[in-house]
């Protein structure tokens, strides 16, 4: 099989080392790679102690995609089990449906061990879910040992190693639900998280209204300032900017309509009425001077060169 591979690909180099590992069955679990498929496992896993699985040995596909591990693997259960569709993917928080909660680090002895912690939980409507009466899955469980898979020959009979009593067995299986209980918690943890971040966004939003406003208001604050020296009656205009420095807890919508009412209580005609006779006079008064000033100059030249004129021909007479 190495032949057939590109041995410098991530996915080859990981799955060869896993199926070096899952090599030799336990008596929980065991999973090999097809002959002429490295990216299609085969595996088998007894049913939790103390559960309506307790005695079944159950039988099942892992697809790989060819980005693994970067992306989740997809179970699919060949035993009828009642907890979980025959011949369906189904949905796990560590299979393909959901990618978000899948971690490179998680392997396929990983995925064993949270099918095995699964079966005793509730479906919930989830994609591939079954939730049989307790009494259909002992019948079940009972059933699934004389069950031959056609794929790769596995008979449940033998395909594991007999069960122990020892301390590796209840270790094995308080893995199980140990790591069943932490990737159900961290789905959870994801689906609030998307919650969490778009409160977060929406508190930027309000700051960044916030900061949008801060400029405006002191600019307003500035021209209303700007107006009370130019024009002493105009104190009223001072005013509407004290409620603005002083009251933080309106909302952006409410500064924006302040601010607009302080604009337009600032560009009153009143106050345009008041300064334009004072500008326009200036400008008047200004323009004259100019004027005067031109003529002046143009009469001095137009002298000066009749007095040049006046003189040059005096000399050519004498």
């Amino acid at each position: 099989m190495e032949t057939r591979y590109n041995l410098k690909s991530p996915a080859v180099k990981r799955l060869m080392k896993e199926a070096a590992e899952l090599k030799d069955p336990t008596d929980h679990y065991h999973a090999q790679p097809l002959e002429d498929n490295l990216f299609e496992w085969h595996f088998t896993v007894r049913g939790p102690p103390d559960s309506d699985f307790d005695g079944g040995v159950y039988h099942g596909r892992i697809v790989l995609p060819p980005e693994y591990p970067m992306k989740p693997p997809s179970i699919i259960l060949l035993t009828a089990n009642g907890r979980f569709e025959v011949g369906k993917k189904i949905c796990l928080s560590i299979s393909g449906h959901h990618p978000e909660t899948w971690q490179p680090s998680w392997s396929i002895r990983t995925a064993l061990l949270a099918i095995i912690g699964f079966m005793p939980t509730k479906g919930e409507g989830a994609i591939g879910s079954l939730d049989y009466t307790p009494e259909e899955r002992r019948a079940l469980a009972k059933k699934s040992q004389d069950f031959c898979c056609e794929g790769c020959g596995s008979t449940m009979k033998d395909v594991l190693l007999p069960l122990k009593s020892g301390s590796d067995s209840s270790k094995a299986d308080q893995e199980a639900k140990e790591l069943a209980r932490q990737i159900s918690f961290k789905a959870e943890v994801n689906s609030s998280g998307k919650t969490i971040a778009e409160s977060d966004l929406n508190h930027s939003f309000s700051l960044n209204d916030l900061q949008d406003n801060i400029p405006t208001t002191f600019q307003d604050a500035t021209a209303s300032t700007s107006y009370g020296v130019q024009n002493p009656s105009g104190a009223s205009l001072q005013q509407p900017v004290q409620p603005v420095a002083k009251n933080t807890s309106m909302s952006p919508r409410q500064r924006r309509a302040q601010q607009q009412s302080q604009r337009r209580s600032s560009t009153s005609p009143d106050v345009i009425q008041g300064q334009q006779p004072r500008d326009n006079h200036t400008d008047h008064g200004g323009s004259a001077v100019l004027i005067v000033i031109l003529t002046l100059a143009l009469a001095a030249l137009i002298f000066r060169r009749i007095y040049l004129a006046n003189e040059y021909i005096f000399d050519f007479e004498l």
